[in-house]
């Protein structure tokens, strides 16, 4: 009887461990602000999994860290890990603690990105346990004083942690601009590999930020957005949409970004007609990507060298955006208004 009861209680421990499995995210501050962030999205359908904070998996500590851990979530691992941050521990410290004291004893099945404040200095750290889902790896590093851990698992492939971090460390502004822009580097069709059927990069995303000055829980930025599976919205996009309504980045700059000087779009705001004009004998065979705010494509349209015409008089009225990509490569973004 204890022998079927013990075998019952591994299948439901394993069963609640499954339906939190999580994919790409990335941890960073700035020791000049002392900001300090987190984002993260994954393939997981949230309202399946009875889950209502999309930012689950993520704990910051204003002035001190962030803490993501991901791949097979257990909640004591969380805790355990923000009473070491507390405590003093250094980002590897806490990370070796959570291996030798995992809560269920397979440290190997979990993924855990950290970084943080020691008085001065700051540091980042990521583990990635052997037994995590392919593709799996995690990368740490820093530029201009802002230190950051991107982690993932059931990848596409190391190219989605590497284009995180190249958006990270090439884009232009504050942490939070260099953390949304992280965030579009894994905007790619199946980044989390189960999401090839949702012809999305996952199916909820989240992106935080805190001042030095904020209580635990309530960080300065805190936006998210789950979607259900089948829904075809993109939750990087509405992460996007949700962003920049509240953050002044502007179109993102990064070093492979073609200058948003080429595109001019208007008027803005608009009532039936967006104009979009561009003049570039270097670029070619352009598409502009329509989004509502909810990160949903409304249409796609081939742009040519001049003027060209989008019409906008059976969309409601509201905020947009748009993308402009000339094939793989994304050259520029912006968001407009449609008044009736």
């Amino acid at each position: 009887m204890r022998q079927s009861f013990t075998f019952l209680l591994f299948l439901l421990l394993n069963c609640l461990e499954s339906k939190s499995q999580d994919t790409f995210s990335i941890v960073a501050l700035d020791s000049t602000t002392r900001q300090i962030g987190s984002a993260g999205a994954s393939c997981l359908d949230l309202f399946w999994a009875g889950i209502a904070n999309p930012s689950f998996l993520t704990d910051i500590l204003p002035d001190t860290g962030a803490i993501n851990t991901q791949s097979y979530f257990i909640q004591a691992n969380q805790d355990n890990a923000r009473l070491r941050m507390r405590a003093g521990d250094t980002p590897s410290q806490i990370i070796a603690w959570l291996v030798a004291n995992d809560a269920v004893s397979n440290p190997e099945f979990k993924q855990y990105g950290i970084v943080g404040f020691n008085g001065n200095q700051a540091a980042a750290a990521s583990h990635t346990g052997t037994s995590c889902l392919d593709y799996k790896n995690h990368i740490t590093g820093s530029i201009n004083g802002m230190y950051y851990a991107i982690q993932g698992n059931i990848l596409k492939g190391q190219e989605i942690l590497d284009s995180m971090e190249s958006k990270f460390r090439n884009t232009n502004g504050s942490l939070a601009c260099r953390m949304m822009a992280a965030m579009q580097g894994a905007n790619v069709v199946g980044a989390d590999s189960r999401c090839n059927s949702e012809n999305t990069s996952s199916l909820f995303a989240f992106l935080q930020l805190a001042l030095p000055t904020d209580i635990h829980g309530q960080p300065t930025i805190n936006i998210s957005l789950k979607t259900a599976s089948g829904a075809g919205i993109e939750p990087i996009d509405s992460l996007q949409n949700l962003f920049n309504a509240i953050n002044g980045c502007g179109p993102l700059s990064t070093s492979s970004n073609i200058s948003s000087s080429i595109f001019k779009s208007y008027p803005n705001p608009t009532r039936d007609k967006l104009y979009i004009e561009y003049n570039d004998p270097n670029t070619s065979n352009c598409i502009i990507h329509i989004y509502n705010i909810f990160g949903q494509k409304l249409q796609s349209q081939t742009l040519i060298s001049g003027v060209n015409q989008i019409t906008t008089n059976s969309f409601s009225p509201g905020i947009y955006s748009y993308s402009i990509h000339s094939g793989e490569k994304f050259l520029n973004r912006d968001k407009f208004v449609v008044e009736k």
